[in-house]
């Protein structure tokens, strides 16, 4: 029997506090203790309250349970969906808590990604809390016989100001219990001067769970008699096992099973890598065990893919005509007849997401069932994805959300909690998957690789006449479907195809990359790619024409207007939404980059061996302008002295949450511009932070500005529109500082 015990991040945490060895000032709750969230949770299962729709619970003391049902990774949805359903409910926010919904359809979409939780439940959530305030007054109406319209509600209390009399929410609900929900379409919502919580910077509803350590994210799950499982996969996608030597892996004290999973067949999708999976009593002991195994690997077909000779025969593609997705005018007159061209070759490489939390999953299996507990942006996708791999119906699996130590598009894939499943089944016990820091770099869906081909044609005054861009990248539909070569639309759509400038003469092409590993989304997607091209282009223009680069920008996007994109060769996606509620607004993209050289102090005075970069785009139907400022030093390091962000996300639900959304965009845009992930013979070469770059202390700004731009316009997306601009607008400070144009990402760390 093992001698090792399974110890919690939180028991590591006590353990070096009491030893002398750690000092907090924080106090620590003993894990297991029940979050104040949990305690009503249990209050609420003694004493059932009224349950009118989906998305409120009304409690006989008064108290309001508010369901989420999109997953919770730091961006705070769980605080903002609240805030939208308790509005309109009016309740009293001291007494409201959130529950997490499981995976189910009947919650409609609960696809956390794509930066759209507000935008597409923006009225729906308030209706919800408005038709439960039209039920209230109704009960309280019939309780004191006068009529509806003599009530009103605040904070979890109905007035009837003429006789002075009132009730509160928990004692109005048997009655409301016996009347039928008004539709929620036909409910009155307030008006925008009557918001109570919407616009307004809330507290995180999680903030105090987080702090005190109760907060569950999908690694602290524990179930009785649970294994846990780590798994060696193939190190190259759809690659099996030649041979296989577990003997001293399975003398290892502690360690249950040795367990072969399958690998997949095309297409991946979400399914399991397949590999071998260690199954122990505890997580050290799986790892440890796993380190033992032999394995002889059959690589398959992508055991040649070499990243850099890939780069190579991109570069190559972008250099001949591709399929064209967007033209107006005559762009090969005007380039034959500019006074100067300007062309240049941006190239990106593979990214990782790596989330501070890598991917876990704990999974219960009977010959009927499953439940599984997951740190999952796609509870739905997981619930479908294990009943497929167990033979089961949907509906005979139970998706629990976990917290989420971030997610960035990765935990919106499921293979790991198929994983999870499978091997639950296999052992006919509990079964947590755990996967490590170096399971999670060289496994990922990474980020795609790019190749993208611009040129340009000046007129005589500088002024940009004619617009040619090829974009070539291994698409995400290859996940999907194994012989996609061509990007998909929606993928067009991100930074190509909507390009706002108003240049008369213009052409975007596409061309055919095949995909060797993984695809998949990351935060902002290929917007990452198409705006570090085009915005370090738009630089590049400025300095052939002599013009300040913010003044060239602005010339380039022209007079505000709407830009319409009518008769494209392949369709606009827009991020799913009409064109008519969300145009391409040149004139709101004109406003964030003025208003963030106002902020930034544009103008100022440059000092030695420090400059500023701008950037701005339109992605998930929100505008952002970015400016960065770079320090070189005499060694070529440099530092970021200051980052200024402008975002005109149109309404926005909670400011201090968008703010932070910004913050963290910044710092993740860095990563993005400093991080690469390469592949020789098939296989990822980075396995930890220590090669993997992501922004450090040393490469995060030290100031980041943010500002929010009022307005009355549609909820758009917030999570990933700061996070594109970043990269070029860090490129062009570095182009005018020292003169040397970055093309090719990651931005050394010494120039």
């Amino acid at each position: 029997m093992s001698a090792t015990r399974e110890l919690s991040r939180r028991g590591f945490l006590r353990m070096g506090a009491a030893a002398g060895g750690l000092v907090f000032t924080l106090q620590l709750l003993p894990f297991g203790q029940r979050s104040a969230a949990a305690a009503a949770e249990a209050a609420a299962a003694v004493l059932p309250g009224l349950s009118p729709n989906l998305f409120v619970e009304l409690q006989r003391d008064g108290g309001v349970i508010i369901t989420c049902h999109r997953s919770e990774m730091g961006q705070q949805t769980r605080t903002s969906m609240a805030q939208l359903v308790a509005d309109e409910l009016e309740a009293d926010w001291a007494r409201v808590v959130v529950r997490q919904a499981p995976g189910d359809p009947k919650y409609g979409d609960q696809n956390t990604d794509g930066s759209k939780s507000v935008r597409l439940n923006f009225t729906r959530l308030r209706q919800a809390g408005a038709s439960v305030r039209q039920l209230l007054h109704l009960a309280a109406a019939d309780t004191w016989q006068v009529p509806v319209a003599e009530c009103s509600s605040e904070l979890g209390v109905v007035y009837h100001r003429a006789s002075g009399r009132q009730l509160g929410y928990g004692e109005l609900v048997d009655r409301a219990a016996a009347l039928p929900l008004p539709e929620p379409a036909s409910a009155t919502l307030k008006t925008r001067d009557q918001w109570r919580y919407i616009g307004k910077a809330v507290a995180s509803v999680d903030l105090d769970d987080v702090l005190h350590g109760t907060a569950r994210f999908g690694m602290d799950v524990q179930l009785p008699g649970m294994l846990v499982a780590v798994i060696a996969r193939p190190p190259v996608v759809f690659g099996r096992v030649k041979s296989l030597d577990d003997k001293a892996a399975r003398a290892t004290p502690g360690v249950v099973d040795v367990i072969q999973l399958d690998p997949p067949s095309p297409p991946v999708a979400f399914k399991a890598l397949g590999g071998v999976a260690v199954i122990a009593d505890n997580t050290w002991t799986a790892l440890q065990a796993r380190g033992k195994l032999e394995i002889d690997w059959l690589d398959g077909d992508n055991g040649d893919y070499d990243s850099g000779q890939f780069m190579e025969s991109m570069v190559a593609t972008v250099g001949k005509p591709g399929t064209v997705v967007r033209a107006q005018g005559d762009v090969d007159r005007a380039l034959a007849g500019a006074t100067k061209t300007v062309e240049a070759v941006y190239r990106a490489p593979h990214l990782a997401h790596a989330t501070m939390e890598p991917p876990a999953a704990t999974a219960v299996v009977t010959a009927a069932s499953a439940e599984v507990w997951a740190c999952t942006q796609n509870p739905q996708a997981a619930r479908s994805s294990v009943a497929e791999a167990l033979g089961l119906k949907p509906e005979q699996v139970v998706v629990h959300v976990t917290l989420l130590g971030g997610g960035f598009g990765r935990k919106s894939k499921q293979d790991f909690v198929v994983e999870a499943a499978l091997l639950a089944r296999a052992t006919g016990k509990p079964v947590k998957v755990v996967w490590s820091r170096e399971d999670d770099i060289q496994h990922d869906y990474y980020h795609t690789i790019s190749a993208q081909y611009l040129k340009a044609g000046l007129d005589a005054e500088g002024k940009t006449i004619g617009w040619l861009q090829r974009t070539v990248f291994p698409s995400i539909g290859s996940t999907f479907n194994a012989g996609q070569v061509s990007p998909l639309d929606f993928e067009l759509g991100m930074g190509a195809q909507d390009n706002p400038f108003a240049i008369d003469n213009l052409r975007i092409e596409k061309g055919e990359a095949k995909a060797y590993t993984r695809i998949g989304w990351l935060r902002s997607v290929i917007n990452i790619l198409h705006t570090f091209s085009a915005q370090s282009f738009a630089c590049e223009l400025a300095q052939a024409a002599g013009a300040d680069p913010k003044d060239y920008l602005l010339q380039l996007i022209g007079p505000a207007r709407t830009v319409e994109l009518p008769d494209l060769p392949v369709k606009y996606a827009n991020y799913g939404a009409a064109q008519a509620e969300y145009p391409i607004d040149t004139g709101r993209l004109r406003h964030v980059i003025e208003t963030v050289a106002e902020r930034s102090d544009w103008n100022r005075k440059r000092k030695q061996g420090r400059a500023l970069g701008i950037a701005a785009h339109r992605s998930f139907l929100s505008y952002v302008a970015t400016v960065v400022e770079v320090e070189v030093k005499a060694d070529g390091s440099w530092i970021i002295p200051s980052v200024h962000t402008v975002i005109d996300a149109g309404t926005v639900v909670n400011t201090d949450h968008v703010t932070a959304q910004c913050e963290g965009g910044t710092v993740f845009g860095v990563s993005c511009a400093i991080g690469a992930i390469s592949f020789r013979e098939g296989r990822a070469q980075q396995s930890n932070f220590h090669d993997y770059r992501v922004a450090r202390m040393s490469q995060a700004p030290r100031m980041i500005d943010v500002h929010i731009v009022p307005s009355s316009a549609p909820p758009a997306g917030v999570g990933e529109p700061p996070t594109p601009p970043v990269a070029p607008a860090l490129c062009n400070a570095i182009q005018v500082a020292t003169g040397k144009r970055i093309r090719d990402l990651p931005v050394p760390l010494r120039l």
